[in-house]
């Protein structure tokens, strides 16, 4: 008895505010989602038609300040800039999971923090396997161990009506952890001509930025024009000073995502205070960033000639296309799967009773779309100019598309058989009962 009651749950349900959090994100990425695959299905049709040269003519354009190492094509400034707001949300969701979310607790943090990291190693070694007998290949290591937030939630959005949100949470919280490590793997591996004062002198606008928001978050909470009109432009100092460091600007938007106050900020110390400045400032930008910033960058960097049939299977004998897609397609649900189970296994944890293996497999499936941060690590790790840098764009959307399709027809299956349970039991994946008016509907 002393055994069972030491025994931990893993993927189990959280609380009901996280529950409904992630509800609530489940169904705003379901738009942003369908924009982003769109956006690169036109940009690979355009890089692939007669018109082909005018799609690399915009994207190649270069404007910008030149003294402030700031002259870019507007490709770049897609990657560099406007992903950074991608980047911000993405600083406010770590801070809000480790803060305030079920990561907090280092029991409930264990599972998918372990699942994420074997979820990265796996892909980059088999990777690194493929790539060995390579001279360039080698330094897209990190390309196949991303998860894209945005693609991955939204195609569970959409196939997940009936499925636990044990589930539901596993994945956006191994997603969260991934980019976590990607942001790291960027900022070691992929800066570029290092240079130490610029990096000091970020420290200024972002002490400033972490120093008003946390002095006045209920003024710039409620005053819509604050955010843009004061905090705006501080945040564009320190991505422009990051720049010019070497360091990949993108990491700005993370740590300014992290110097913004998630907690609730009372008045009095009251319990109406309304949401934190993390969650507001969330609300506001997630259409931005969904809606416009990361289907323009997606537009931008998916753009690769092809070459038709005959281009395809060329690039299929580049051993970046192979590490590619075996990563994605193989490494993520292998290693997503075999480190949860080590854990069950060699641990007192064990896995949720309303969950099965084949749903952390599909949920590992669904992981290995990488689209968004793995197309950026790709530009970072080849260029334009390299033929490893087309092939891996290829990889990329092969890879996410074959990792949705096995992973919708997993999830699929398994809602089928959680929407029957719940109709024979009168009650949900999540064991709540279901209102009457729901049962004659179904």
């Amino acid at each position: 008895m002393t055994r069972t009651n030491s025994t931990r749950t893993i993927l189990g349900r959280g609380s009901f505010a996280e529950v409904k959090r992630i509800g609530e994100i489940l169904r705003a990425e379901t738009v942003g989602g369908a924009l982003l695959v769109a956006a690169a299905v036109i940009a690979i049709i355009w890089a692939n038609s007669p018109w082909a040269s005018g799609y690399f003519t915009v994207r190649d354009i270069t404007f910008g300040i030149p003294e402030l190492h700031l002259e870019l094509t507007i490709g770049q400034w897609a990657s560099d800039g406007l992903l950074a707001i991608f980047f911000f949300l993405t600083g406010l969701e770590l801070k809000k999971e480790f803060v305030i979310g079920d990561l907090r607790s280092p029991a409930t943090a264990l599972v998918p923090v372990a699942a994420a990291f074997g979820g990265v190693a796996v892909p980059a070694i088999i990777y690194v396997v493929t790539n060995l007998g390579t001279s360039t290949g080698l330094q897209g290591w990190a390309i196949p161990t991303a998860t894209d937030i945005a693609f991955a939630v939204a195609v569970l959005a959409i196939l997940g009506s009936h499925l636990p949100s044990a589930l539901r949470i596993f994945l956006l919280t191994l997603a969260v952890v991934d980019d976590l490590i990607a942001i790291v793997i960027i900022a070691i591996f992929y800066a570029e001509g290092f240079a130490l004062a610029p990096l000091l002198l970020t420290l200024i606008p972002l002490a400033a930025y972490a120093a008003l928001t946390h002095a006045f978050p209920r003024f710039f909470g409620r005053n819509l024009w604050a955010p843009w009109g004061i905090l705006l432009p501080i945040g564009v100092v320190a991505w422009a000073l990051l720049h010019a460091s070497g360091i990949h600007a993108t990491i700005a938007g993370v740590a300014l995502g992290f110097a913004v106050p998630v907690r609730r900020m009372a008045k009095h110390g009251g319990p109406d205070a309304g949401p934190g400045l993390a969650e507001v400032l969330e609300h506001r930008l997630r259409p931005l960033s969904s809606g416009f910033a990361v289907p323009v960058f997606a537009f931008f960097a998916a753009g690769v000639a092809v070459g038709g049939p005959d281009g395809f299977v060329s690039a299929l004998t580049d051993p970046v296309m192979i590490g590619i897609l075996a990563g994605l397609v193989l490494g993520k649900p292998i290693g997503i799967t075999l480190t949860t189970w080590l854990l069950t296994r060699f641990t007192k944890a064990r896995l949720d009773g309303s969950l099965a293996w084949i749903d952390v497999i599909g949920v590992g499936m669904l992981a290995g779309i990488g689209f968004t941060v793995s197309l950026l690590v790709a530009e970072l790790s080849f260029g334009d100019d390299s033929p490893h840098g087309d092939h891996a764009k290829i990889a990329i959307f092969t890879a996410s598309v074959l990792a949705a399709l096995l992973a919708a027809i997993v999830l699929r299956a398994r809602n089928r058989r959680y929407r029957r349970i719940a109709e024979q039991e009168g009650v949900d994946a999540d064991g709540n009962e279901i209102p009457d008016v729901y049962e004659d509907r179904s």
